[in-house]
């Protein structure tokens, strides 16, 4: 029969209908299920002599968010391992705190400021500008994809993130499960730096390899989610049921998302990125939030910590982290944890690692 219908399009002159490229998803879900392994940065170096006489100066997009923060707790390990100074500056999602921390960093005789976690330093130009006038190098960590987007020219540097391939394995995913008929909700908010090559990464993979897929992208701001998100969802759910997947590029997003889902009535699940602890609790507790691609943040800490370590001490300069991504279901999730971590079930490859790359044992 399958040969018969495929003579008769033939015949007719039309053209087989395209099918979603099962195998390669299927071979991006099996690659980032394997645990993380350690792949050095660089070349290793004499950290402890390197740093003896520098010090270095993070400022988080926000404490408030455990992400940021527990980026930062990889950087103060970092430093503790090596034995410099390093100061982690409080601040809530403020500019005004952002421009108070550069201007701390200078008064105080800082050699390094590193903008982390999505912090936009396109805000602020002409304080970054006064700092290296001052002498002052100016990095950030986890900001920018490592292949999409440029580190800008007014920043000394950057130890970016390979945001695409994160938004590929989310689709990929999608597609896996929903044998090539994804009809997905994206959402995300745009004034966040990394958003845009998780968003587009996520909508470009399906166009690409999944014909029969639908999407539409939903843009809430971060300080609207608890206002805006979940109205967002439950509306374009009530509107469209045949909606299968809800993609929020950052998994915090989900604590809005859930409601919108249960009150809807959908059967949609949850795919998204960070590895947030609660809402790997959620995976584990539920059956909405269905996978989660995370990474150990202490590992980014240390991962940016070592490329700014390298930039003060004029070694080649390392711009991705080494940081592997991850995916967590409901049949590994236990290893995250219970309450589930940011740094649990990846292993701890990443501390003997940069250990031996900084000469420390």
């Amino acid at each position: 029969m399958k040969y018969l219908m495929t003579a008769a399009v033939a015949a007719l002159g039309l053209a087989s209908p395209a099918l979603a490229d099962m195998d390669a998803a299927k071979a991006v879900i099996e690659k980032y299920s394997q645990l993380p392994t350690f792949d050095a940065p660089g070349e290793p170096f004499d950290a402890k002599a390197c740093m003896a006489d520098k010090k270095m100066f993070v400022i988080p997009l926000t404490n408030a968010n455990p992400f940021n923060a527990a980026i930062s707790q990889g950087f103060v390990d970092a430093a503790a391992m090596v034995g410099f100074e390093l100061r982690d500056w409080e601040t809530q999602m403020d500019p005004a705190g952002w421009i108070q921390g550069i201007n701390t960093a200078v008064a105080e005789g800082f050699d390094l400021i590193d903008m982390q976690g999505g912090l936009p330093p396109e805000f602020l130009v002409p304080q970054i500008t006064e700092a290296k006038a001052a002498g002052v190098k100016v990095t950030a960590t986890h900001n920018w994809d490592a292949t999409t987007q440029q580190t800008p020219e007014f920043m000394d540097g950057a130890a970016n993130t390979d945001y695409v391939t994160i938004g590929q394995i989310i689709a990929a995913w999608s597609i896996v499960q929903t044998g090539g008929k994804v009809n997905a909700l994206v959402l995300g908010p745009d004034e966040i730096t990394p958003t845009a090559p998780l968003r587009d990464a996520i909508l470009g993979y399906l166009k690409d390899n999944c014909p029969d897929c639908t999407t539409k992208y939903i843009n809430v701001p971060v300080n609207d989610w608890a206002t805006q998100g979940q109205p967002a969802v439950q509306n374009a759910l009530l509107a469209d049921p045949s909606i299968n997947y809800v993609l929020p590029v950052y998994d915090s997003m989900s604590q809005f998302i859930v409601p919108a889902i249960q009150i809807a009535g959908s059967s949609a699940k949850i795919v998204s990125y960070n590895g947030t602890p609660f809402v790997l609790d959620m995976m584990r507790d539920g059956d909405i939030v269905e996978m989660n691609v995370g990474e150990s943040l202490g590992w980014v800490g240390m991962a940016g910590a070592d490329a700014n370590m390298r930039l003060l001490c004029g070694l080649d300069p390392v711009t991705k982290l080494n940081t592997p991504a991850f995916i967590f279901t409901d049949e590994n999730v236990e290893t995250a944890g219970n309450p589930a971590t940011f740094n649990d079930g990846y292993g701890d490859v990443h501390t003997a690692g940069f250990k031996a790359l900084w000469g420390l044992e």
